[in-house]
């Protein structure tokens, strides 16, 4: 089957995987409200093109810290990939290794931090919840040995969102199958052979000899995240990590503003996909506040399309994280179902740039493109 764009992906991972599976992958918070607002965000948004001006070439690269990335475009952090494809995690590394973009591993990952690094020589940022203080060193400290270049510290996660879709499916960590999941289970037999007959995959992160109370187990199985982490609990961190370190999550400027002023080198505009808060702002919308921060800024959440990036670049961001489309393809085409969704998206780059008739991504700061009073982009 050839498949056009993301959603098409979308639709052919809802068919392969269980509904337990999918409706973790793809659902958000409460009445997700937010989950659809990052969508209808993006899709107000309108670019003027300035025409007759020489396309015949152009470049999507952008500068991050003195490096080039071939596209704006970094792969997020997502949790239990292993339930889409059997290593979901080094899949995921490997395709983002050959399309020379980063990739974020999750704490929550399936594949442990030394495992994936292990299986890819390409450029790994590791993502950090911090539900227990001397764990998260302990990962910190892993991360620092295996060389992972960034620390993604994500903070909007005092608690879980309340995910109605995975509490109607009884998804819990660890995991209770019943008998209405275990018959959807069986109705999927290429996932059953690729990841269900393995077991339920184990966070790998979290299996490990220096985790001994039990307590401390279960707040780490259930991600029950430590809600006292503050500004002085940042510092710390900072201290701690003498490599780049992001902040994701935030979603108002002066957070940003106070994030950089002590050492993160740069922070995510997210709502966490629309997973958390569900009366969030889509990030999108919450984008051009951040003009005031002088520091380079990522945004999250919502992104489809090509000319999704090409217009959160327009508004401000040095680039974009992309989550579900990456998994989607994952779920539908393992390593390589990876590298089409990308690649996708990079060619949809591509053709905007031309049809906006600019042969470079456009910032705020070259007066081509301004956002105007509803977050719309017109010509200057």
């Amino acid at each position: 089957m050839t498949f056009l764009n993301v959603e098409e992906y979308r639709r052919k991972a809802r068919r392969l995987l269980p509904r337990f599976v999918f409706d973790y992958l793809d659902g958000g918070s409460e009445d997700e409200v937010a989950l659809k607002e990052n969508r209808r965000a993006f899709e107000a948004i309108k670019m003027t093109p300035r025409l007759l001006n020489n396309v015949s070439v152009r470049d999507q690269s952008v500068e991050w810290f003195g490096q080039r990335l071939p596209m704006p475009i970094v792969i997020a952090p997502t949790g239990l990939n292993g339930l889409y494809r059997r290593d979901g995690d080094i899949l995921l590394a490997r395709a983002a290794s050959r399309l020379g973009i980063p990739f974020t591993l999750s704490t929550a990952s399936n594949n442990s931090i030394e495992d994936v690094a292990k299986a890819s020589n390409g450029d790994l940022w590791f993502q950090l919840y911090v539900m227990n203080r001397d764990f998260a060193d302990q990962l910190v400290d892993r991360a620092l040995a295996a060389d992972f270049s960034h620390l993604v510290l994500t903070v909007d996660v005092a608690m879980g969102g309340k995910r109605e879709r995975d509490e109607r499916n009884n998804f819990v960590m660890p995991f209770r199958f019943r008998p209405r999941t275990i018959a959807d289970i069986l109705c999927h037999p290429r996932w059953l052979w690729d990841v269900g007959r393995h077991g339920a995959p184990s966070m790998a992160n979290l299996a490990t000899d220096m985790v001994t109370d039990p307590n401390t187990q279960a707040a780490l199985l259930s991600r029950k995240m430590d809600a006292s982490f503050d500004w002085d609990d940042l510092k710390r961190l900072r201290d701690r990590w003498p490599r780049r370190l992001l902040v994701k999550g935030l979603l108002h400027p002066d957070d940003a503003k106070r994030a950089i002023a002590l050492g993160v080198d740069a922070v995510v505009v997210s709502n966490h996909g629309g997973r958390q808060l569900d009366i969030a702002p889509a990030p999108i919308d919450a984008l051009p506040r951040f003009s005031i921060v002088n520091a380079p800024i990522i945004v999250d959440s919502g992104i489809r399309r090509g000319s999704d990036i090409v217009k959160a670049i327009s508004l401000g961001a040095s680039a974009v994280m992309i989550g579900r489309a990456a998994l989607f393809g994952l779920a539908v085409g393992g390593e390589q179902g990876v590298v089409e969704v990308i690649e996708f998206l990079r060619r949809e780059i591509d053709r905007t740039q031309a049809l906006l008739g600019t042969r470079e991504l456009v910032r705020p700061t070259s007066g081509a493109f301004l956002p105007d009073a509803r977050g719309a982009l017109g010509a200057d």
